[in-house]
């Protein structure tokens, strides 16, 4: 496992671009988790109390349009239910897939305890698959071998960020980030 990551201050700019990237104003932003190699944010780490007081358990939320794009037809061909089976089938995933709700427990735990979701973390860890973004972000954003499925939802993906970005990191090119 890797120490808690380091988050990036959101620099006005970074602001217009998660807004763009998101179709929405950011909330609860603690700063960015992840940069792709263009310089735009590509995860943002969030607060786990949102400003208006909502608890909020994804610690690291997908922005990048492609990989957000990516991410949602992976699960639309399937992804969840293969991956949900090798968890079933596979005792040392599931183990490695235990070690990375905790490591991303940990790092929610380093901006703010928030009693009302003690103990949950994102994407169905540690015992499900339900949101390929979520384990996706938690990848990019704590790097390789801490997340063993987002890992592997990475490696599906491919390099999607090899295009040359457009104007807001080809948000024109990409739905709405979905999330749980």
């Amino acid at each position: 496992m890797t120490a808690v990551p380091s988050f990036e201050p959101l620099s006005p700019a970074d602001v217009a671009t998660v807004a763009a990237q998101l179709g929405r104003e950011p909330r609860g932003v603690a700063g960015v988790a992840w940069r792709c190699p263009c310089g735009k944010p590509g995860v943002v780490a969030t607060n786990p109390r949102l400003p208006d007081g909502t608890p909020f358990p994804t610690t690291y939320y997908l922005t990048c349009p492609r990989a957000t794009a990516g991410c949602s037809t992976l699960e639309a061909e399937g992804l969840m239910a293969e991956l949900a089976a090798r968890l079933a089938a596979e005792p040392g995933l599931a183990a490695d897939y235990e070690r990375a709700h905790a490591a991303y427990l940990a790092d929610r735990a380093e901006l703010g305890t928030v009693p009302e979701i003690e103990g949950i973390s994102a994407g169905g860890m540690p015992t499900r698959v339900k949101c390929l973004h979520v384990l996706a972000a938690h990848a990019l954003a704590a790097g390789p071998d801490v997340n063993p499925l987002g890992d592997i939802t990475l490696a599906r993906l491919g390099e999607f960020w090899a295009r040359p970005c457009l104007s807001g990191h080809d948000v024109e090119a990409a739905p709405e980030a979905v999330h749980e």
